[in-house]
């Protein structure tokens, strides 16, 4: 199989270079946008990241970052470094999959857990699985396996994967079909399915194939495509998550306890280059529908609802991605409803990867290229 990794360990390259805590960081240049609702103001923080995917904010103020090629980054906006962690399993960049999504536990705090997200070789290929370890300084330790996917397969897309804590302190893992579509309706299988772990890795008793045994206990809902963006509704706790669809039908959905939505059997979405019809149709009984769709395709990445203060007229909106389209895309809700769709910064910044919120009330994007961003977006 092809592997994209380095030769030599990115953090011995970058020793060699000159220095492993102080690599070169972007000229601070702000530059003024007008959007429907705000003036923003954009601002490079890092270049030359390697296909970032995610970020985190630690209660200190630092920043993870996540590069697909395998190497997790803490980012010192304030002492303007940044600094490469050790002690990550090994990671398979292979295809889509390599180094993907990073969360602080809840409780970092106390606990200094991190989870991560990344592709694994195993047996039958290559697959997604989730990791902890506790995170002292620039170091890794009492490294955990949580969640292995299974089967592994030698494909090289459809990895998935967000992280996400609810209220209750569960943890949410997205995956993706792994390109085999038949795969998110198997029930025995965990692609294409939302997981829902106790923090230790423990399966709730609650999950809904843990007594009918009609399926694996850790999936919570089936019948994804590819989920590379969830986040928390700030009122209702519940996980919202979008889908990448084939040509058209990207999806936005409430994952809920047991729920079937439908992947490959309805979509709103049809076959690559010759457009035929898949599966079904768009709706079926027991299948769930959409809460919004995208045609033609945006291709959603990261995603999250502006929780902060400093966009007050963006309040509870959701922000979402675009990698096909190089954009940000801003909803507002009336309960479950997309009343508005606004599209930001078309082609400014590039393929969009990951939207947060910050505790600073601002929004960070990461771009996905070779030489990758961290933006800051803030007022006038």
């Amino acid at each position: 199989m092809t592997k994209l990794r380095f030769q030599l360990p990115r953090w011995l390259l970058h020793l060699l270079l000159g220095g492993l805590a102080f690599l070169p960081l972007a000229a601070a240049v702000a530059d003024m946008i007008d959007t429907e609702k705000a003036k923003v103001r954009s601002t490079t923080l890092i270049e030359n990241l390697d296909h970032p995917w995610s970020l985190a904010f630690l209660p200190d103020g630092k920043m993870l970052i996540t590069e697909r090629s395998g190497d997790l980054l803490i980012f010192d906006k304030e002492a303007k470094n940044r600094q490469l962690v050790r002690g990550l399993p090994d990671i398979e960049a292979y295809g889509q999959g390599g180094l993907l999504d990073v969360r602080p536990h809840p409780d970092f705090a106390t606990n200094q857990w991190v989870y991560f997200s990344y592709a694994a070789e195993g047996e039958n290929g290559v697959g997604t699985e989730v990791a902890r370890g506790k995170l002292q300084g620039a170091q890794l330790s009492n490294l955990e396996v949580l969640f292995k996917l299974g089967p592994k397969s030698n494909r090289g897309q459809h990895f998935g994967s967000r992280l996400i804590f609810d209220k209750k302190g569960y943890l949410y893992i997205t995956l993706g079909d792994r390109g085999e579509k038949n795969r998110a309706q198997d029930t025995q299988d965990h692609a294409g399915s939302v997981i829902r772990l106790h923090d230790d890795g423990r399966i709730p008793a609650d999950n809904p194939f843990v007594v009918n045994k009609q399926g694996k206990p850790e999936i919570f809902s089936y019948g994804h495509r590819n989920i590379q963006g969830a986040d928390l509704h700030p009122k209702t706790g519940e996980l919202w998550s979008h889908e990448h669809g084939p040509q058209g039908g990207d999806e936005l959905n409430i994952s809920r306890n047991g729920q079937n939505f439908g992947w490959p059997v309805i979509t709103y979405g049809v076959n690559y280059v010759i457009g035929t019809k898949i599966g079904e149709g768009t709706h079926k009984a027991g299948m769930q529908q959409p809460l919004h769709y995208w045609v033609p395709s945006i291709a959603p990445s990261g995603m999250s609802f502006y929780t902060g203060d400093a966009f007050p007229q963006w309040k509870n909106n959701v922000f979402v991605g675009s990698l096909k389209f190089r954009l940000l895309v801003r909803l507002e809700l009336e309960g479950e409803k997309v009343t508005h769709e606004e599209r930001l910064f078309k082609g400014k910044f590039g393929r969009i990867r990951d939207v947060r919120t910050g505790p600073d009330g601002f929004l960070y994007l990461l771009t996905d290229a070779d030489n990758g961003k961290l933006i800051r977006l803030s007022p006038n």
